[in-house]
């Protein structure tokens, strides 16, 4: 079990996924049912405060950010592809720190074409998740780590289900895909989430994607509680802040 976090008998994990509001987490405390609550954050230092406290927080959005990148991104990255199949569209490769750190598109283009070989751009959508990344790394420390932990929800999922890619895509054409989410949150609730939780209506600032991404989430808290959690890659590097880079499954 991870050092750390709290020492009471029955601890609290949550599982956390960006979305337009902020964070938005599903919390669970360990061994009691009927705990299961869903809450979004404006900020993660409000998730690091949280009461009662997080012992883990497995959160999507990545850690450890290098200072340059080869081809296919940085180990996680590659590591957690080989396993998705159909889905490894899902992984985006995280540029360099120093892309991250510009908060104008075409700055980080420049700086990631710069600190990549191949040389290769910033997409949209990954340059939006800047902000959280950056609020993450400038939070994060390895004494940390003993509390948050980066995952993937794609790579959670295949986890769960039985090492096997889901069949379904989440999104189609960048919009929610309601069959692939009702596949996942079978799947959820086969392992256990209340039924009741996951189908709620998604507090303000989140849909349901973001929601079932935070269940899953929390689920490998939970192994990672529990110590069956492994890291992707296993032989894991840390970047020059000494935090680790691996996606946790």
């Amino acid at each position: 079990m991870p050092e750390g976090g709290s020492q009471s008998e029955h601890p609290w994990v949550t599982g956390v996924d960006g979305c337009k509001a902020g964070w938005i987490a599903y919390m669970r405390q360990i061994g009691i049912t009927g705990t299961e609550q869903v809450a979004v954050f404006p900020d993660f230092a409000a998730l690091l405060s949280h009461v009662p406290h997080l012992s883990i927080i497995a959160v999507d959005m990545p850690i450890g950010l290098p200072d340059r990148v080869g081809l296919g991104g940085r180990g996680p990255e590659q590591a957690a592809r080989k396993h998705l199949g159909m889905r490894q569209s899902s992984v985006f490769s995280v540029p360099s720190r120093s892309a991250v750190y510009a908060e104008e598109y075409a700055e980080a283009c420049a700086r990631a074409l710069e600190s990549s070989d191949p040389p290769r751009k910033v997409s949209k959508q990954c340059f939006y998740l800047f902000p959280k990344i950056r609020e993450i790394d400038g939070l994060m420390s390895p004494d940390l780590e003993a509390r948050v932990f980066e995952v993937h929800p794609e790579l959670a999922f295949w986890r769960l289900n039985c090492e096997r890619e889901m069949g379904l895509p989440k999104k189609v054409k960048g919009r929610a895909n309601p069959e692939g989410l009702d596949q996942r949150q079978a799947l959820l609730m086969h392992h256990g989430l209340s039924k009741e939780v996951l189908t709620q209506k998604p507090p303000r600032g989140a849909g349901r994607d973001d929601l079932l991404d935070a269940a899953v989430n929390s689920l490998i808290a939970e192994r990672i509680l529990t110590g069956q959690a492994e890291p992707f890659p296993k032989d894991f590097s840390r970047d020059s802040k000494g935090l680790r880079a691996a996606i946790w499954a």
